[in-house]
Parts: structure tokens; sequence; C-alpha cells
């Protein structure tokens, strides 16, 4: 599967439609866009840590979900309303405040859903913080 958009694309894509993306300073950065994968960063802040200083579920969550929409887009082009139908995650380890990375690789990319698999480290892609899967449904073109 050869991506129709790069990282630059997909940025300006996601500022234009969702800023909310970026809303309290910019976390999120795509770091490769390649046949069926891309990989994308998350620099952590405080406000991303739970008691104990771990970086919260809901952080982990959304990195995995804005992943899987951007390979997505990758593939398929600026298609907004492609939505998450399903989405889950095992926590692995116990990330703590540094970046995060997260390879998501498309499984299948049929007409309607896609699905993908997100692996989620900090240090050692071997090593991983937590591994989800989703599917998105894309909607049909307009015509």
């Amino acid at each position: 599967m050869k991506p129709v958009m790069s990282a630059e694309e997909i940025d300006a894509f996601l500022r234009a439609d969702f800023p909310q993306l970026h809303t309290d300073g910019e976390v999120f950065a795509i770091t490769a866009v390649e046949d069926g994968r891309l990989t994308m960063s998350l620099r952590p802040m405080e406000r991303h840590l739970r008691p104990g200083g771990t970086i919260s579920g809901p952080t982990l969550f959304a990195l995995a979900d804005v992943a899987a929409y951007a390979v997505v887009l990758a593939h398929i082009g600026p298609v907004a309303l492609a939505v998450t139908t399903n989405l889950t995650m095992n926590f692995l380890r116990r990330p703590v405040l540094k970046p995060l990375h997260c390879t998501a690789r498309l499984l299948k990319l049929g007409k309607r859903l896609a699905v993908i698999e997100m692996s989620i480290f900090q240090d050692d892609p071997d090593e991983l913080v937590a591994h989800a899967t989703a599917t998105y449904s894309i909607p049909s073109p307009e015509k």
C-alpha cells in the first residue's frame, strides 16, 4: 500500500480540520510515512501524568487513535469523516515522562473499513508500553 499523503500534508490537514489536537501545545508529531505504516511521536507534559508519575492511559489511547487515523489518511487521502469504530488497548509497561513513539501499521485497508495495529514504546521498539488494534470506518465517496 503506497501512501497518497506525506507527513506534511497530513499535519496540515489535521491543523485545519482538527485544531483542537494542538489546543494545549504541540505534542503530536508525524515522524515517518511509509508503505502501509506511519510513525508518530508524542512529547508528554506534566498534564499527561497520573499520580505516581506514570503517563496516563487516556494519553496513550489518544496517541494510538491519532496515529491510526493518520495512517488511514496517509493511504486514502484527506477524509475527515473516517471514524474509529473500535479501539482495543493492552497496557504492557509503565511509561514515564519522556517521549512516546507509536508505529501504526495497516493490517487491512478496504473500501469501507481499515484495520490498524499500533505499537507504542519509549526507548526500545522491542519493549512496548502499549499495544492496540483499531478499526476505522471509511465513508463512501460522495457522488
